[in-house]
């Protein structure tokens, strides 16, 4: 008879450890809005530079995800979403005691780099651990109400910190989440054996789609400054459009793509990946206007 597979009886009790890291990251992308003008005036940022503190990390976040969730493929879900925990507490730390600009920065881009390995692992770790179609539905729908509600939480939260506390506590309030995710994820996540994907890493793939991930973040960051018209904002745009076209190209030929095309050209999965990705654009742009 064939081996049946129970499910992880600790699988639920996972879910709410993830769902808690993933509401962490999605937190900061809003969280440092509100804190921003304090940590300004306290730290000497100049107006020029101010906007890295937010562009620090979108830079790193959005252009390490694929590369991240390929990271995770390969040595393990679950390392991947500890060592995540652990750096992006470490990065929240530096920023809470960031003496000038450059600590801040930096901590900002660490926030973004560890950020992208975490929110891909939690993602795979709930498709291995809930086998269940309809479980697995219930788990992903749970999973994204809760990270969703932290690009609105991060501004409530932003502002009650920075007004009764210090604009620091936007960074070190990670830490206390951090830490409950990770206790309760080595207490609770299981990654099933024989899910991971050993096939060689795409090394061509992997820098063109970064690098064209960069400048696309760029190219809107500069729009935002500079205009969308200015000479750099339109050369990082051509420059995104043929590093994503090299991108394709190779990924078409290699044995092993970081993005295989199919998950993106089947109709109903690309076509909910766009309107996903326009709702997330749009919470982003009302968060930032209000």
């Amino acid at each position: 008879m064939p081996e049946t597979h129970q499910p992880d009886p600790r699988r639920w009790r996972a879910l709410a450890f993830i769902a808690i890291a993933q509401l962490m990251v999605v937190l900061d992308a809003t969280i440092v809005n509100i804190a921003l003008p304090s940590a300004q005036a306290d730290l000497g940022i100049s107006d020029a530079n101010r906007q890295w503190v937010i562009t620090a990390y979108a830079l790193a976040f959005g252009s390490l995800l694929l590369l991240g969730g390929r990271v995770a493929d390969m040595w393990g879900r679950k390392n991947t979403f500890l060592t995540g925990l652990i750096g992006f507490a470490g990065a929240s730390a530096l920023g809470g005691a960031a003496v000038n600009e450059g600590l801040m920065f930096a901590s900002r881009a660490l926030q973004g780099v560890f950020g992208a390995l975490l929110a891909p692992a939690a993602l795979s770790l709930l498709a291995v651990m809930f086998t269940d179609g309809k479980e697995r539905a219930k788990a992903f729908g749970i999973f994204g109400a809760i990270a969703g509600g932290g690009a609105a939480l991060g501004l409530i939260l932003g502002g009650i910190l920075t007004e009764y506390l210090d604009w620091r506590w936007v960074f070190f309030v990670n830490i206390p989440i951090a830490a409950i995710a990770f206790i309760g994820a080595v207490t609770s996540v299981h990654e099933p054996d024989g899910t991971r994907n050993r096939s060689p890493l795409d090394i061509p793939g992997t820098l063109l789609g970064t690098l064209g991930l960069v400048a696309l973040v760029y190219g809107f960051t500069r729009a935002e400054t500079e205009g969308w018209s200015e000479t750099g904002t339109v050369s990082m745009f051509v420059l995104t459009g043929v590093l994503l076209v090299a991108f394709v190209l190779v990924e078409r030929k290699v044995k092993a793509p970081l993005l295989p095309l199919r998950v993106v050209l089947e109709r109903n999965r690309g076509g909910v990946y766009l309107a996903l990705g326009l709702a997330v654009i749009a919470m982003f742009g009302l968060f930032l206007f209000l």
